[in-house]
């Protein structure tokens, strides 16, 4: 019989499926070279491998293999686009556009640029999470060299229009670059019908090892040139030096060739089971949905449990369930998340919402037990509050 606790934060990072693991353990032990290797078997093997796996998640975001460069992770992917971008374009000019409700990696990547003498303006989101894309339009500049807006929020889940803005991108000429670690794995993601020129993404979200990333960079329509970050032996093209990571690689394709095959399943058993967690805690009084509730990820809910305060919410749901109130890369930072800030969010109802991802080893079980100890837990902590 199941019992508590139940994970629920896959946007956090999701654990590795036992298939990718099985192909990635030969590379720890028997099949160990160094991908750079070139001279011996065990370098061939090795290199082998990276390009078959290359291919692989080439494949999910239906890209050519040579656009892929491997990266840590999609933080190193994002930091490698848009430094990469202000260097490689400074004679063109020095201004981005983003928005308020991206993760930090990004933010904070553009707050290093603007202290490097580069211009950033930050695009404002509705309350339904989406940026406005005639606004957007009007924010270009003639120094204007890159937009930087998330494919799907890992907070809310929200899917901006990434098709239309891209072709704003393209009209003005200039580059397109969009943080999709939350969104390849999870929806279709096609670089060339949604004319993305830049893409970051990672392997622990899509039931790959942690550690292991890539940056999509188109190579003609426009081809997109980067200055390296990383220097010390031109791998990776030139544009990121060091030893790869080949376990990880392995283990990045294999997570992506069973999205390839799997997702769409995945995603009608996930979007049921999100579909019925929602549907029973917003019976809760006072509890809404964050951000639009159409275009947005199959797996994700950003409940507000209005006047539920914060810290005991969590303190008391994370003993049980394992969910976020936000990014799990700023769930040290004690203010409310700034994506549902951006939404219009009161400081109390952001520090009262619950992020609940789900993914594709959750069950039907798992979401009937957190429902009914949620339920309690919520309950609970309004009736301490109506009697203080």
């Amino acid at each position: 019989m199941l019992t508590l606790p139940v994970y629920l934060d896959y946007n956090a990072t999701t654990p590795v499926d036992k298939r990718v693991l099985e192909v990635m353990l030969p590379y720890f032990t028997t099949q160990f070279g160094n991908a750079a290797s070139n001279n011996h078997i065990f370098g061939w093997q090795a290199a082998e491998a990276v390009e078959y796996a290359r291919e692989n998640v080439a494949a999910l975001i239906h890209a050519n293999p040579q656009e892929i460069v491997f990266t840590s992770g999609a933080t190193e992917a994002i930091n490698l686009a848009l430094k990469g971008i202000f260097e490689m374009y400074a004679n063109k000019g020095n201004h981005i556009i983003t928005c308020a409700a991206e993760h930090k990696a990004v933010l904070d990547t553009c707050k290093h640029i603007e202290n490097l003498g580069g211009v950033v303006t930050y695009l404002p989101v509705n309350k339904e999470g989406f940026i406005d894309v005639n606004n957007l339009e009007k924010s270009l500049q003639p120094n204007t060299i890159l937009i930087s807006i998330m494919y799907a929020n890992n907070e809310t889940g929200v899917i901006q229009p990434i098709k239309t803005i891209s072709e704003i991108a393209h009209r003005h000429k200039v580059l397109f670059f969009t943080d999709a670690a939350q969104a390849a794995g999870k929806t279709k993601v096609d670089v060339n019908e949604d004319g993305i020129d830049l893409m970051a993404f990672s392997a622990h979200k899509l039931y790959g090892p942690k550690g292991i990333g890539a940056l999509y960079v188109r190579r003609k329509n426009p081809r997109v040139t980067l200055a390296a970050q990383i220097d010390g032996g031109a791998h990776e093209k030139g544009m990121r030096s060091g030893t790869l990571n080949v376990p990880g690689i392995v283990g990045f394709g294999k997570a992506c060739e069973i999205c390839i095959e799997e997702m769409q399943n995945d995603n009608t058993q996930i979007s049921a089971l999100r579909n019925k967690l929602e549907k029973n805690l917003l019976q809760l009084p006072g509890s809404f949905i964050n951000g639009n509730t159409v275009h947005r990820l199959p797996n994700t809910a950003n409940i507000c449990f209005s006047r539920a305060e914060k810290n005991e919410l969590l303190n008391a749901l994370n003993k049980k369930i394992a969910a976020s109130s936000g990014s799990a890369c700023t769930s040290a930072l004690p203010q409310p998340s700034h994506v549902l800030k951006a939404l219009g969010l009161s400081n109390s109802e952001a520090g009262s919402s619950v992020r609940f991802s789900l993914g594709r080893f959750t069950t039907e079980e798992e979401i009937e037990l957190a429902l009914e100890y949620i339920a309690e837990v919520v309950n609970k902590i309004k009736a301490i509050q109506q009697h203080a």
